[in-house]
């Protein structure tokens, strides 16, 4: 065993394909409010009014039960629909819940990592992360699945890290290591935390940010080396 014991992952767009999960959930709630033509007409619009406020939750502007409610309630508006938002939301939480879409190389890299203490940190419903992870491949691979939701912090946010500290009995930092896809999430509250980041970017993005990752991988199967 190298260096690190402990590894921390992100779910949405680390392990699991939240596009696929999002895309097969929204299309599903549409069809059952008999919106058929739901997906063609107001995906892109719903990208861009909730890739805004999960960036404010991030900032601790909103809080995640009113993110859930005031995505559709914008959505909505904009495109003069009576449908309710509290009820539509609801809906597609449950929906999203059944979608379990795993990243390339997570269940292989997961089992490659048997020997070490694998838990999750995510930001999102709690009831939602729990559902999706039990019904993949990765069920009963972590010691803990930690959700923003019950901890009452967002990551970046140190509060989120010194639950998953406590939960999981850790003291040494340096054996501790976050992977996930977002810099402004996962890698800047790693660094805040002073724990090594690893930032998975399979697109091969550029970093227009502040933010430094100790590493960075475009395949989950890189981070055997950077871990053994």
């Amino acid at each position: 065993m190298g260096k690190y014991e402990t590894i921390f992952f992100d779910v949405d767009d680390t392990l699991f394909d939240f596009g696929q999960s999002e895309r097969n959930a929204l299309h599903n709630t549409f069809m059952e409010y008999k919106l058929p033509e739901g997906m063609a007409d107001y995906h892109a619009s719903y990208r861009q009014i909730s890739n805004k406020l999960w960036a404010d939750l991030e900032k601790g502007k909103i809080a995640l039960r009113d993110l859930g409610i005031e995505r559709f309630q914008r959505l909505f508006l904009e495109h003069d629909l009576e449908t309710d938002a509290r009820l539509f939301s609801s809906s597609y939480l449950s929906h999203l819940g059944k979608e379990a879409h795993l990243m390339p190389g997570a269940e292989e890299l997961c089992c490659k990592l048997s020997g070490y203490k694998l838990a999750i940190i995510t930001n999102g419903f709690m009831e939602v992360q729990h559902a999706r992870i039990e019904n993949s491949p990765l069920c009963g691979k972590f010691e803990h699945i930690i959700v923003s939701e019950a901890t009452g912090f967002q990551k970046p946010h140190r509060g989120i890290f010194d639950y998953a500290f406590e939960k999981l009995q850790l003291t040494e930092k340096e054996n501790v290591l976050m992977v996930g896809d977002s810099l402004m999430s996962d890698i800047q509250g790693g660094n805040n935390y002073g724990i090594d980041t690893c930032w998975f970017n399979p697109l091969r993005k550029r970093n227009t940010t502040s933010v430094t990752p100790t590493y960075e991988i475009h395949h989950l199967l890189e981070l055997i080396d950077i871990i053994k």
